[in-house]
């Protein structure tokens, strides 16, 4: 049999076209620049068998034993982004596990490459507001591994584990940055550094940080986070943390607004505001618990009446009353639970983040900036689909690599080895639409993309 004959197969060729379209874009030659894992060579690179893990994370696997069965027996998968082979699954873990600090930071430098060359957020247009949302999410790991201790786990008590902050550029559903942290680490302890990291992804100059708005829920509404925040010439939409001086604001609410779309919830101007070092305008939010109790949360923002009726999505008025200004800064804050919060979610749900444990947390560390380039590169290879099918554009990273990305097939290659074409199952449902969709200029070179019957 020739070598063009030779058609590996694939059970997963629509990660395959991501593995294409990461060679063509060079994406992954990025990373190999900058990182350099020192380990002796027997057969495989250090910096092959971190693809190795990343296929595996970008193809849906839940744990790195994966590695054996989804992309070592995936000759097809392998050759789509750009390898021969695949090292065995605890070959690959010895090579993460390898990683030093200096291997963490090279990722963050080849992450950011990346980034500004593929990004819609680093070429966001300044003229309208950028929303740059700020997090922390807990992630359960055992006793021995590094930096793993008692700290907060939502729903989850006693349990330790560590922290990973995030900046997220939420009108793309894009990660700037992250960084590991041990489990006692919260929000108020790494809201600085994250933001100053995602400032220098996104090279913020001073009219730029003016027209960006950070929203951030009340582990990063201490006094020193806001008037820090102020202080770089942020806009601001931002939950208090002082639950003390929330029950003292709500006391000086003279009228108190019910909110028309969530029964129970009411919502007032503050009338003598707490005094930071810029000024800000402050609402009160209540809401009645099970008890009969309020819950109580103090939304702080500097943003204009115009800025708040974008960010929530309502018509602008030219003269608005107080009670619609109100509403719209409770609704653009809420609606951080669309951005950020669901970043965290499809990284658990669609790349299994919370299921990849390491011992060492350098390694730890390395698989989580994996994974954080194979969401953002799954998003750009859905923002093209996209263009051309445009239900795509509401599927969540599951539902993509479940119902979208989940197509059998083939590749074909010439007498030189080259990749020509693809084959899809045309049994597949999606398999038309998608056919149709990458070959619509989503590839520079001079592939074909035909369906039959695998």
């Amino acid at each position: 049999m020739s070598k063009k004959d030779f058609t590996p197969f694939s059970l997963r060729m629509g990660v395959g076209a991501v593995g294409l379209w990461m060679q063509q874009e060079g994406i992954w030659q990025t990373v190999e620049e900058q990182v350099k894992v020192r380990q002796k060579v027997v057969k495989y690179r250090p910096s092959e068998k971190m693809l190795d893990a990343f296929i595996n994370i970008i193809s849906g696997g839940e744990r790195m034993v994966e590695v054996n069965t989804r992309v070592r027996s995936d000759e097809g998968l392998q050759r789509a982004f750009g390898r021969e082979g695949c090292a065995e699954q605890s070959v690959v873990s010895t090579t993460l596990n390898r990683c030093t600090k200096e291997n963490v930071a090279q990722m963050q430098v080849a992450l950011a490459k990346v980034y500004q060359q593929h990004s819609r957020g680093y070429h966001h247009d300044y003229r309208q507001w950028q929303v740059l949302d700020v997090d922390m999410s807990g992630l359960v790991a055992g006793r021995q591994a590094e930096g793993a201790t008692k700290g907060y786990f939502s729903r989850r008590k006693g349990v330790r584990g560590r922290q990973l902050g995030r900046v997220t550029a939420s009108r793309y559903d894009e990660i700037i940055f992250q960084k590991l942290y041990p489990g006692k680490v919260q929000l108020e302890n790494s809201l600085q550094e994250l933001l100053t990291e995602a400032a220098n992804v996104l090279e913020l100059d001073e009219q730029q940080r003016a027209h960006t708005v950070i929203r951030v829920d009340g582990g990063g509404g201490r006094d020193a986070d806001i008037n820090w925040l102020l202080e770089q010439g942020y806009a601001l939409l931002a939950k208090a943390h002082n639950w003390q001086r929330c029950r003292k604001m709500a006391e000086r609410v003279s009228t108190w607004f019910s909110d028309k779309k969530e029964a129970g919830r009411q919502a007032g101007w503050v009338t003598v505001p707490h005094k930071y070092d810029r000024e800000t305008r402050q609402v009160v939010v209540r809401k009645r618990k099970e008890n009969g109790k309020w819950q109580l949360s103090l939304l702080v923002t500097n943003l204009p009446d115009a800025a708040l009726f974008e960010l929530a999505r309502l018509p602008q008025c030219k003269s608005p009353t107080p009670e619609q200004l109100l509403w719209a800064i409770v609704y653009a804050y809420d609606l951080r639970s669309g951005g950020i919060e669901t970043s965290f979610r499809q990284s658990k749900e669609g790349l299994h983040i919370h299921h990849r444990n390491k011992r060492r947390f350098d390694a730890q560390e390395m698989l989580l900036l994996l994974a954080q380039l194979a969401q953002n590169v799954l998003l750009w290879f859905r923002r093209r689909l996209a263009k051309h099918v445009t239900r795509w554009r509401r599927f969540g990273l599951k539902r993509l690599l479940h119902e979208v990305l989940a197509i059998p097939g083939r590749l074909c290659f010439d007498d030189h080895a080259r990749i020509v074409g693809l084959i899809f199952d045309k049994q597949q449902p999606s398999a038309t639409a998608f056919v149709r969709a990458v070959a619509l200029g989503l590839f520079t070179d001079d592939l074909s993309f035909c369906l039959d019957k695998i």
